[in-house]
């Protein structure tokens, strides 16, 4: 079971909330805090929705604040009409969404009408103060005529779901609307406008005509881009890697990609972008880029635990911003293994530390470079290496969806396995290629995401020639109108080809299965060919599949049933004849930043002597 922390963020228990409070967020919380009420004055209150069926009597009791709050005291009777105004302004509200244009709502206070009270009322305090909400919802409208005006003359009042006879509630309406301006401006017109929206009920026939008039305005392309609040982030960097060039047709969806582009640096504590209220001379759209530069250094430590693997611990320290050009280095070091099977020894324990280093928007705006050095001791059932990797390679965003990563890879590594000790000088050149259409990238409802790569090696102290070629897909599919399940699957296939024998390849690059991210409920890397000894022999291929399904229970905890499939073969093609399976169920609770994820599985073909279940845990989805 793995969890990071950071150190600004350490878990601290509340006893009086019971909550518990974990990367800055309140998790399972319980009672809140009290707070002071000045002059507090306690109410009773009645509330009465005889005609409504029972979702919409749900939804209003649940917008009206004098119920949700009963329990707590307001200031000074005047707070408590203040209270009752309001209520009666959202409860009409939720009618209006429901097309309830006939609804009442009446509310009284100690018998009399909120609007018959005066200017500063006087209640009898010493018991509760009476409340009656009472609401008649009247009966539910449909849409009748529908004009559309101006620029919308010639658009189907069907494609934005105004339909007559059909739904009539004030939020589709409202959204028709917002939806033809966006769809303005998506044809390049910036100063597009609603003029009018007028929506009139007909109660003699429970109908409501409706009228749009919308301004298009001229077709324009971006202008001029002005940078406000940059400080110590270089401002033609920010206008530059924006790619809102001057000259291109403006589009407020390429604004929003450009908007997460640079969220995406983790320089900026936040950021807008907007257009101008007016063209300028030139016919130009002028946009300015306003940010807030975040922190730029930041350090912290992890701690994990896994019930196959044993504990861990990690430290690491950034800085986000070395050149003022949103180049980022990091250093990290990682020891785990602690009180594993293998004991505790330091020579049983896995040491990793390495220097990171990106630079984004290097040559051109689409280009990012990556650099590292990793060095690392690994300790496994399967065998022990000592490794030196330096790595270089550059990414280029294709499209929105589609990248492309080449470079250039040296490793140094001893290790001792079935093979026996055996020291190998690697030369790769990794390419890979990524299309990712996941509507979320942490939690995502719909979409897919696939990877292909392939690294040709040449290993220099034996004269190896070997390349190793690896493919994934994963699909998403959300069920039912806010998508309470979701159904996911991953596939993914391996293969490694040349060399002379498995010995000729180093360990390190060989491949085994199990574990998280693989197939849950079997330790690291255990699955793998066995020799008649049964040493671990590691394969050339693999092939291995998970599928889930990700209920939500509320809107914040859900459980997720899966099965994990997976095979590795000394062949260049799997032969299926070792397949090992691993199932179980999961725990997911969601934050801002992705579900914490805690899954538990059994391996449903044990090894004899191997593990016999698996915990593990995370932020994210498993795939």
């Amino acid at each position: 079971m793995a969890l990071a922390l950071a150190t600004t963020s350490l878990p601290v228990l509340v006893p009086e909330a019971h909550a518990l409070k974990i990367f800055g967020l309140t998790l399972f919380e319980g009672d809140k805090d009290e707070v002071e009420v000045i002059d507090p004055v306690k109410y009773d209150v009645t509330f009465q929705a005889a005609n409504a069926d029972s979702d919409l009597e749900e939804r209003l009791e649940n917008a009206a604040s004098l119920v949700t709050d009963k329990d707590n005291p307001v200031s000074g009777d005047l707070g408590i009409v203040i209270k009752a105004r309001e209520d009666r302004d959202r409860l009409v509200a939720v009618l209006y969404e429901e097309a309830r244009y006939g609804g009442i709502v009446n509310i009284t206070i100690d018998g009399q009408d909120i609007d018959r009270l005066p200017p500063n009322p006087t209640f009898d305090r010493s018991k509760p103060v009476p409340v009656t909400v009472s609401v008649e919802p009247g009966p539910a409208f449909t849409l009748g005529k529908i004009t559309m005006l101006g620029d919308t003359a010639g658009l189907d009042p069907a494609e934005y779901d105004l339909v007559p006879d059909g739904k009539a509630g004030s939020r589709l309406i409202i959204k028709a609307g917002e939806t033809i301006v966006r769809d303005l401006k998506n044809q390049g017109k910036p100063l597009a406008e609603l003029t009018t929206r007028e929506v009139v009920a007909d109660h003699s026939t429970n109908k409501v005509d409706v009228t749009l008039d919308a301004r298009g305005g001229p077709v324009a392309p971006f202008g001029s881009v002005t940078v406000k609040g940059a400080r110590a982030v270089n401002p033609d960097f920010i206008r530059r890697y924006s790619r809102l060039d001057q000259g291109k047709q403006y589009s407020p969806d390429q604004m929003k990609k450009a908007a997460d582009r640079l969220r995406e640096l983790s320089v900026f504590s936040s950021l807008t972008i907007q257009e101008d209220k007016a063209l300028a001379p030139d016919g130009s759209i002028p946009l300015s880029i306003e940010v807030s530069e975040g922190k730029f250094r930041y350090f912290g430590f992890g701690a994990e635990y896994s019930s196959l693997d044993g504990g861990g611990l990690s430290g690491y320290w950034g800085h986000r911003n070395l050149f003022g050009q949103a180049e980022s280095l990091r250093v990290e070091g990682e020891v785990s293994g602690l009180g594993s099977t293998e004991g505790t020894d330091v020579g049983d324990l896995n040491y990793r530390a390495g220097v990171y280093f990106k630079k984004p928007g290097m040559f051109l705006p689409q280009v990012t470079f990556d650099a590292s050095v990793e060095a690392k001791t690994e300790n496994y059932d399967t065998y022990d290496a000592e490794s030196v990797t330096a790595l270089g390679q550059f990414t280029y965003e294709l499209t929105d969806q589609d990248k492309f990563t080449g470079g250039g890879e040296v490793a140094y590594t001893q290790t001792h396995d079935v093979y026996g000790d055996n020291d190998y000088l690697t030369f790769s050149l990794p390419v890979s290629y990524e299309r990712d259409a996941r509507d979320n990238k942490l939690d995502p409802t719909e979409g897919y995401y696939g990877t292909l790569s392939a690294k040709p090696s040449y290993e220099a102290l034996n004269g190896t020639v070997f390349s190793s070629f690896e493919g994934s897909i994963s699909g998403y599919l959300g069920l039912g109108q806010e998508d309470r399940v979701v159904l996911a699957a991953k596939l993914g296939a391996g293969t490694l080809v040349g060399g002379d024998g498995l010995a000729s390849i180093p360990a390190t690059r060989r491949f085994y299965a199990g574990g998280g991210g693989s197939v849950r409920g079997y330790s690291y890397r255990e699955i793998s060919p066995y020799n008649s000894d049964d040493e671990a022999l590691g394969g050339r291929s693999y092939m291995l599949t998970s599928l889930e399904a990700r209920i939500k229970i509320t809107d914040s905890i859900g459980i997720v049933p899966f099965l994990d499939v997976g095979t590795v073969a000394t062949e260049i093609v799997p032969d299926f004849s070792d397949i090992r399976m691993g199932a179980g169920i999961g725990l997911r609770y969601a934050t801002p930043f992705g579900p914490l994820r805690i899954d538990f599985a059994l391996p449903l073909d044990r090894y004899e002597g191997g593990s016999s279940y698996g915990i593990y845990a995370g932020i994210g989805q498993s795939f």
